[in-house]
C-alpha cells in the first residue's frame, strides 16, 4: 500500500512536498496570485499571465499559496498537497 502524502509528510518530518500547477489558458492576469505570494508568482510584463517562480515552494509559504489558488479569478491555480 502507498502511503498517502501527509504520511510521508508526517515520517520524514517535512511538509515542502506541495506541487503547484499553472493552466496558463484559464490565467485572465488579475494579478492576485502575485499579491498573495509574491515569492512564488509573477506575471509576464507582455500580457499579465502568471509566471511560477517556484513550482515546489518551501513550507513557510504554504499558506500564501492556497490563498492565491483561492484568490485566482479564473481558477488558474492547482496546489497539490
Amino acid at each position: 500500500m502507498t502511503p498517502d502524502i501527509l504520511t510521508v509528510r508526517h515520517l520524514i518530518g517535512r511538509t515542502d512536498l506541495m506541487k503547484i500547477h499553472i493552466d496558463e489558458d484559464k490565467c485572465v492576469g488579475g494579478g492576485q496570485c502575485v499579491l498573495a505570494a509574491p515569492e512564488v508568482f509573477d506575471q509576464r510584463d507582455d500580457d499579465g499571465i502568471v509566471i511560477l517562480l517556484q513550482d515546489s515552494p518551501p513550507s513557510d509559504l504554504d499558506a500564501q499559496v492556497h490563498e492565491a489558488a483561492l484568490l485566482c479569478p479564473a481558477l488558474a491555480i492547482a496546489v497539490e498537497g
